[in-house]
């Protein structure tokens, strides 16, 4: 696992050359209606040459857990944005990008900068459910992740997953994913701009402002007040996490003694004051 920042002014060290309808189906896939078109046309931008088979967007929002914005997958069919969802609910904080997007320990220099390559494979991640959920059922032996900063406390990340029959990245395919690195992140920021931003819900935007009022409130604690925000029952947000319902109810009292409340209603009315301010 290493993560490397991007010089935007360094120029492309890869040769060879793309076909330009590929590059302007990208471009028209901004903004688009369909939710898929985006990760779509940067599987058929680096697909042949790189033998990238899947791709997914994940929109990094206020602490919460990733929102998938949009999957791609040579298969078909709903099997990736199946495991995307199931990585959303259950294993996202295991990922070795969250050090990028919480700016954690020596990550913080680096994702200072808007452009991030983080190169992950399935060797790198102890937990086992994680392993096997997101790299072995899938058949992917690797993954390159572009991850930007388009705003304060929100970052996107574009997935490029290799099956197992291809290999590991080799140098030359990682540099080529350096040289269009550029134009992929402009056009992942102006479509999130567009079109990802506004499917953000009251709900992740409350618990912003709680986030902001208390930056200490852990992942978990974060998790369990947006199912309360959402209006869930405490057996409905335990199945959403993957953890029993008593879990869920610590989660909830660490987080009100944390923000000094201690009951839903007074969340709810947390909310609405700071909104107000």
């Amino acid at each position: 696992m290493r993560y490397w920042r991007l010089d935007r002014t360094r120029p492309a060290s890869a040769s060879g050359s793309f076909d330009l309808a590929r590059v302007t189906s990208l471009v028209a896939a901004i903004g688009g209606d369909n939710a898929n078109a985006l990760a779509t046309e940067v599987l058929n931008l680096l697909g042949p040459a790189t033998s990238v088979s899947q791709c997914t967007v994940f929109a990094y929002e206020f602490g919460n857990r990733p929102r998938t914005v949009s999957v791609a997958d040579h298969r078909g069919g709903r099997f990736l944005r199946d495991v995307a969802d199931t990585y959303a609910r259950l294993f996202y904080a295991l990922d070795g990008n969250q050090r990028i997007v919480t700016g954690d320990g020596e990550s913080r220099d680096t994702a200072a900068s808007s452009l991030v390559l983080h190169w992950q494979s399935s060797e790198d991640i102890a937990h086992d459910g994680y392993r096997q959920t997101c790299y072995a059922t899938p058949n992917v032996s690797d993954r390159l992740s572009l991850l930007m900063q388009p705003a304060a406390d929100i970052w996107l990340s574009v997935n490029l997953y290799r099956e197992r029959d291809a290999g590991n990245f080799q140098p030359g395919e990682v540099e080529l994913v350096e040289s269009l690195a550029p134009l992929i992140g402009e056009a992942t920021k102006h479509h999130y701009a567009l079109r990802g931003q506004s499917q953000l819900g009251i709900p992740q935007l409350m618990l912003a402002r709680l986030r902001s009022l208390c930056p200490e409130l852990s992942k978990r604690e974060l998790d369990a007040l947006r199912g309360v925000l959402e209006g869930h029952s405490a057996a409905e947000i335990a199945d959403c996490m993957g953890v029993k319902p008593s879990s869920v109810v610590t989660y909830q009292k660490r987080a009100y003694q944390r923000l000094g409340i201690s009951s839903q209603r007074q969340l709810f009315a947390l909310c609405l004051a700071n909104e107000s301010r």
